[in-house]
């Protein structure tokens, strides 16, 4: 019985760790309500400059969402002064109205595709900046504060292409 225990945690901490992560981080939605004019940011470096590499953007969202999409605006300094600028389209629920995501309860996380197989070009430090960029049908002036978000991170893995 001792020996089942000890492999079956072997077996948990193994699985457990993950080297494809080489960078990532979180920063917490105070109120769980995100301000348009509130952007997320974060700055990392010492990156492989050739290895491929994903990036993702995690979010994660509760019950207060309103929505069964999110608009982002994401922005990714390269030390040569250069600036990617995407506006990103995520589904988050399916259209029965169940949310997408993994977790229990009333906390769902997010992995959204940013980058993929993308090859940092040099060292130096890099800067991921984020903002909502949600609107409702018919209306020029976005949502002030989104409600629901609590959690917006990022994170790079190896690319296993």
């Amino acid at each position: 019985m001792r020996r089942t225990l000890v492999s079956l945690i072997l077996v948990i901490i193994l699985v457990a760790c993950d080297d494809t992560i080489v960078k990532s981080g979180y920063h917490t939605i105070v109120g769980g309500s995100w301000n348009r004019d509130s952007i997320v940011e974060f700055t990392f470096s010492d990156l492989d400059t050739l290895q491929k590499q994903d990036i993702f953007i995690n979010v994660r969202n509760d019950n207060d969402f309103p929505y069964n999409n999110l608009f982002l605006i994401a922005e990714l300094d390269i030390p040569t002064g250069e600036t990617l600028t995407d506006t990103l389209e995520y589904e988050m629920a399916s259209p029965d109205g169940h949310w997408l995501g993994n977790g229990a309860g009333s906390i769902k996380e997010n992995k959204l595709w940013y980058k993929e197989n993308i090859v940092f070009p040099v060292s130096g430090v890099y800067t991921i900046r984020l903002s909502h960029a949600m609107r409702k049908n018919g209306h020029v002036e976005g949502i002030s504060n989104l409600d629901g978000i609590t959690d917006v991170g990022y994170e790079i893995v190896k690319s296993n292409k």
